[in-house]
């Protein structure tokens, strides 16, 4: 819990920083855009605003995620990563088509520009994107904040091609070049945006954890020794990084305190081999019909013992 206490902590002070370079840098190519009569650079303030958008959101969320579980929200506030990322997956979509458009109607009507004043700002924005998505980077396996590393990271590749466009523009006039490279990105945007979208809706919608099979873990259930049947297996993401699992588990009669030992095989397996920690295990001496995913035991022919594990240890 501590070293969860203390990730959250990393978590939001680098998401503080990243939001005052991002305000900092959207305030400059504002007024610089301005100044070069540079639609461009604009725009790519319009595009840092989102950015921003998305920092705080995702700051919101991992505040959310810290606090602790209550009797009204049982599972704490786990989700609110993975709704923030959501949103901010939404928020790339919209963007990628918006600069497709954009870049579309550049082609069709060429803007004039001051391409030096446009490259000094775009290389500052490169500096200061690519420091923020070097910091996001080490918390990108937390599904919220690599959303937010992919709008940085998204972001450092269109400021480059902002300087790579003023560069061919001064050296060689062809103002082409730089919806083409806009174009680009746009797609890279929203490939990268789809994957948060998919990933996200998946733990929104109760879904297998991703590469986990469901299979698998079943397997790892029956083997162990007095395990005689796995039914009504359950498993879910509570968020990006925490799964939890819920199963009926068929064994042979015996003493309620000779069960200990089957659960602590069962939450061993499962902790260790595919880092599901939060379990409940129903036990039964009889099978049990499922019908439209409801287990409904034989009366008085099923005996519940209930493991209910945080930790890997069983209760």
């Amino acid at each position: 819990m501590h070293m969860v206490a203390s990730s959250n902590g990393r978590m939001q002070r680098v998401l503080q920083v990243s939001m005052v370079l991002t305000a900092a840098y959207v305030g400059a190519t504002f007024y610089f855009g301005l100044r070069a009569h540079s639609l461009a650079l604009i725009s790519e303030a319009g595009h840092n605003v989102s950015d921003l958008l998305a920092i705080v959101l995702s700051f919101v969320a991992v505040y959310f995620q810290a606090r602790p579980a209550t009797d009204e929200k049982t599972f704490g506030y786990q989700r609110a990563g993975v709704l923030a990322a959501f949103v901010n997956a939404v928020t790339l979509v919209v963007l990628s088509a918006w600069i497709a458009i954009e870049a579309i109607h550049r082609l069709n009507a060429p803007v004039a520009v001051q391409p030096r004043l446009m490259m000094y700002v775009a290389a500052a924005g490169v500096l200061m994107n690519g420091t923020v998505a070097t910091l996001l980077w080490r918390f990108s396996g937390d599904v919220n904040i690599r959303s937010v590393f992919l709008h940085m990271l998204g972001d450092t590749l269109s400021t480059a091609a902002v300087i790579v466009g003023g560069a061919a523009i001064l050296f060689s006039g062809m103002t082409w070049i730089d919806p083409v490279l806009s174009i680009l990105i746009a797609g890279m945007i929203l490939w990268s945006s789809v994957g948060i979208i998919r990933e996200t809706l998946n733990i929104l919608l109760e879904g297998t954890p991703r590469n986990l099979q469901l299979g698998e873990v079943r397997k790892a259930m029956a083997s162990v020794a007095g395990v005689l049947d796995v039914h009504d297996l359950h498993v879910w993401s509570l968020g990006s990084q925490s799964h939890a699992l819920a199963s009926h588990v068929t064994i042979a009669e015996m003493p309620m305190s000779e069960c200990g030992d089957i659960l602590t095989g069962i939450n061993c397996a499962l902790r260790d081999r595919f880092h599901i920690t939060h379990t409940t295990i129903q036990f039964e001496t009889t099978g049990c019909e499922t019908t439209h995913g409801c287990s409904a035991p034989p009366e008085l022919e099923a005996v519940g013992v209930h493991g209910h594990d945080h930790h890997g240890h069983a209760h």
